[in-house]
């Protein structure tokens, strides 16, 4: 008989950390803070030819005739693409930050004996930890601007500013000061940061609204990289490139903003090797390598982790204390079907 599996059948989490969207906003570095200054950024389409540069079968590649007729064909592709004004060398990334607290009670549960056990596990951990690893890598990803993605990469300055409007807070960041491959820094500001932040996800009701503004030195005229749209249907006359905007300012996924905001996974057995830090997910999934990095062979997924959460989390180290409540403020549907 197969042994009764300790969690709700029905059982889901709502995510802590709700970021908007990103607006994205070209500017001068020596007048940022100047808001008359910043020009919102729009798509432009672009008609390009480009050239054959997929692998060939063998057939073509070792014919040089077949492979001059291929080379002919012209590869016709629309495009979109974003780049600041001739006279604009900054982006601008506009966005605001809900942190949530209320873990203790999951969206949906379908029993009260789970309940009882997760609210108990739950207790222990805020005792021992309090969410304060976890308060202290996000302040670290919001104070090194990982959620600029591919605009980070040659970016000469970068300056982030956070603000808590409703506390009459606000921290200001050099990121270019913090490495975005570890998670630590000894930073006072980031700690300080990381214990608001810490403080209400173990609240029951509190939330921390955070208002972020982020500019990056990228060059006059730079192209700038919003996100982009998945196209299902890249048949003939249609883009096969489609950017992201809001009312025609380009902008950023939400979603990708926040996929940015938990990569704070550095407690994976292959790290060491990795030296790569990884979005927070059940399996350790990273899609752009084709790899998940926690198999529940090696009993490092979050469901194996959980349940010994609820049954014994005195038998987890600390770092894996931390994994099941990053994966719990990242939020899903974790119910364990009768079903095999």
């Amino acid at each position: 008989m197969a042994k009764k599996s300790t969690v709700a059948s029905v059982l889901a989490y709502e995510k802590k950390l709700v970021p908007s969207d990103g607006y994205m906003y070209g500017t001068i570095w020596e007048k940022r803070h100047d808001r008359a200054q910043r020009a919102p950024l729009k798509l432009v389409e672009k008609s390009v030819r480009g050239t054959i540069s997929n692998r060939l079968k063998g057939a073509v590649k070792n014919d040089p005739l077949k492979l001059n007729a291929e080379v002919e064909k012209p590869n016709l592709q629309t495009v979109d693409s974003c780049a600041l004004a001739e006279n604009h060398d900054t982006l601008h990334l506009h966005f605001t930050l809900k942190i949530l607290g209320g873990l203790q009670e999951p969206s949906a549960c379908n029993s009260p004996e789970f309940l009882q056990k997760y609210q108990r596990a739950l207790s222990e951990y805020k005792a021992n930890e309090n969410f304060a690893e976890l308060g202290l890598r996000y302040a670290l990803n919001l104070a090194n601007a990982r959620f600029l993605w591919r605009n980070r990469v040659g970016a000469e300055k970068i300056e982030v500013i956070l603000r808590d409007l409703a506390n009459d807070k606000s921290w200001t960041f050099d990121a270019k000061k913090f490495s975005i491959r570890n998670m630590r820094s000894d930073d006072e500001s980031v700690k300080e940061l990381g214990s608001v932040i810490a403080r209400t996800l173990a609240s029951e009701e509190d939330f921390l609204m955070l208002d972020v503004e982020c500019f990056a030195k990228i060059g006059l005229s730079q192209e700038v990289y919003p996100s982009e749209e998945l196209v299902l249907d890249k048949g003939q006359g249609k883009k096969s490139r489609v950017l992201y905007e809001v009312d025609g300012i380009a902008a950023m996924h939400s979603q990708k903003l926040g996929n940015a905001l938990r990569t704070i996974d550095t407690w994976y057995s292959e790290y060491d090797t990795q030296k790569r830090v990884i979005a927070i997910e059940p399996y350790g999934a990273v899609t752009s390598m084709g790899r998940a990095f926690r198999s529940p062979k090696n009993k490092e997924d979050f469901y194996t982790l959980f349940e010994r959460f609820i049954e014994d989390i005195e038998s987890l180290q600390s770092h894996e204390r931390d994994y099941v409540a990053a994966v719990l403020v990242r939020g899903g549907v974790f119910g364990e079907s009768d079903k095999d």
